[in-house]
């Protein structure tokens, strides 16, 4: 029975068994994929992204990553920007593509709403004009 882990350890399961951090992916995918013309894509094995118009908008990672889950969204405006930068073990996305307002934000670092708003931001961003509209009118 030397197999007893400390209870701090063991990170907060609020979500009935599942990480929060996995919970947080769940619903940040299910946001992301709701926004109008968004589709889901695999460009390098695991690791999912949602693109609209053939561009990446979002960054979700694997969804078996538990070392350190995470999104990644383009933030043009600068309080949003900063904000997300201001989230404990946030940092501007590596490959160079913080210089271009990529930030790499962890899944249980901010609230989920939080991180949905990110995500639309992104959306913005990248997607056309028309799809916005479309958004805009729901």
């Amino acid at each position: 029975m030397g197999h007893h882990r400390r209870h701090q350890s063991t990170p907060a399961r609020p979500f009935g068994g599942i990480p929060v951090s996995a919970a947080q992916r769940t619903k940040v995918r299910d946001f992301a994929l709701s926004l109008p013309g968004a589709v889901e894509e695999f460009p390098w094995g695991d690791d999912a992204v949602v693109k609209v118009n053939k561009k990446i908008f979002v960054f979700l990672g694997s969804e078996g990553d538990t070392e350190s889950p995470g999104i990644s969204v383009k933030l043009k405006d600068e309080e949003a920007h900063g904000h997300a930068l201001a989230v404990p073990g946030a940092a501007p996305t590596a490959y160079g593509l913080g210089r271009h307002g990529w930030v790499s934000v962890p899944l249980a670092g901010a609230p989920a709403g939080l991180l949905c708003d990110w995500v639309e931001e992104s959306y913005r961003v990248i997607a056309p004009k028309r799809l916005i509209a479309q958004l805009d009118a729901r």
